[in-house]
């Protein structure tokens, strides 16, 4: 039979939570993107992408997704999830959140074409993290979904996410970064409660209780190890110098712009 199913059990607050972590993870990670576009060597590039995915794709998407999913329940019945299915999930956020950005940061000129596909592919990977977390959902029934609140949540996304990468490319200011992060932040988490809007739970009471673990049993861990792991981009970025500054500085060997010009003589 279908089945009405609460998504903040445990009050709103939990989505004021689970936004406000989705920010952090995905200003941090979009300042980390900023270093690579202004980055001269490839591999220090590639670096900074890795910690502005693992940033955006582990904490802003994925801890995000499971602070959110402690209100979902489906009252009287048991809720459990897949481990294995959970840490896919993990992978895939974070594996595909990089490609997005290997396609928006691999280069520091800007490029709407490149704008445009790193949008698409962080906006899908938000959405590829989401339903493969809700694969990993164990309830005593199935789950489906309504397919136009799905195309929507994927839209959310790809707009959203978008949008973020242009405020990141856009400008250096300060404030300008961080408000990347807030509407990178909206992606995120419309994107996640719109595909939980989505969603049709049809329970079967003869059916066996689903296997897996609590969500408690794993987040908690799961959060203190993000937030350990937060240390390292941010002592990157807080060490690392303000973007363009690398270009404010010459090339070697190039003369200073008020040097005068070289007649033969030598200037000592």
């Amino acid at each position: 039979m279908s089945h009405d199913v609460l998504h903040f059990e445990m009050g709103a607050w939990l989505m004021v939570l689970a936004y406000l972590t989705s920010v952090v993870g995905c200003t941090l990670g979009l300042a980390c993107t900023l270093q690579a576009r202004h980055a001269r060597a490839p591999k220090i590039r590639l670096a900074w992408l890795g910690l502005a995915a693992l940033s955006i794709g582990g904490t802003g998407i994925w801890v995000m997704h499971f602070i959110a999913m402690l209100g979902f329940s489906t009252p009287g019945m048991p809720v459990r999830y897949d481990i294995a299915r959970t840490i896919l999930s993990a992978v895939l956020a974070v594996a595909a959140v990089f490609l997005g950005l290997l396609a928006f940061g691999a280069r520091s000129r800007f490029s709407w074409w490149r704008l445009v596909a790193a949008g698409v592919i962080t906006g899908l990977a938000v959405n590829l993290m989401h339903y493969t977390g809700m694969w990993a959902v164990q309830v005593k029934g199935e789950i489906g979904y309504h397919a136009g609140l799905v195309l929507l949540s994927i839209l959310i996304a790809v707009v959203a996410a978008t949008a973020a990468l242009w405020f990141t490319a856009a400008t250096r200011r300060l404030v300008h970064r961080f408000l990347a992060g807030l509407v990178m932040g909206v992606a995120v988490t419309g994107m996640h409660y719109t595909g939980m809007a989505a969603v049709r739970v049809n329970l079967d009471m003869a059916a066996p209780d689903p296997a897996g673990v609590e969500v408690f049993s794993f987040l908690f861990p799961v959060f203190v190890l993000a937030a350990i792991a937060m240390a390292v981009p941010i002592c990157a970025v807080l060490m690392a110098p303000a973007p363009g500054e690398r270009d404010e500085e010459p090339p070697a060997g190039t003369p200073e712009p008020h040097a005068p010009a070289r007649s033969g003589i030598a200037v000592r």
